[in-house]
């Protein structure tokens, strides 16, 4: 347990608001690092250029936005479970190798889903008769 001395005061207000911007900004630097996000980028840049070619609906995009969105914060929490398990359990254990392929899981589950997206927007415009 850290003692209450040595931890840094707490920040309030719009210092708070500041400081948890600046985690964040860490955060996602960090998740630069991974090769999976990098791609994740990527698809998604490619992915809304599909949807332009394709005349997807305002909607759609949305839909895609948050999708991506909800990708990129299970990648990161992804990303913090390696970390921790790599942090606490160095050696290879059953308990290490399953929270992490339960972590790669929960992205894969996500990157289905965006890929139904895709079908789905791409059979609306491309092959439903308007």
């Amino acid at each position: 347990m850290m003692d209450q001395r040595n931890s840094p005061p707490k920040v309030r207000g719009w210092r708070h608001l500041l400081a948890a911007q600046l985690y964040s900004i860490s955060g996602f630097r960090r998740l630069l690092q991974e090769t999976a996000f990098r791609h994740e980028i990527l698809a998604f840049f490619a992915s809304l250029l599909v949807f332009a070619l394709m005349g997807a609906e305002p909607g759609e995009f949305v839909a895609l936005i948050i999708l991506f969105c909800v990708v990129c914060a299970v990648e990161a929490l992804n990303t913090a479970i390696e970390e921790i398990i790599d942090r606490i359990s160095p050696e290879l254990s059953v308990t290490g190798r399953h929270a992490k392929d339960l972590g790669s899981f929960s992205v894969f589950c996500l990157l289905i889903a965006w890929a139904v997206l895709m079908v789905y927007v791409a059979y609306r415009h491309l092959w439903l008769p308007h």
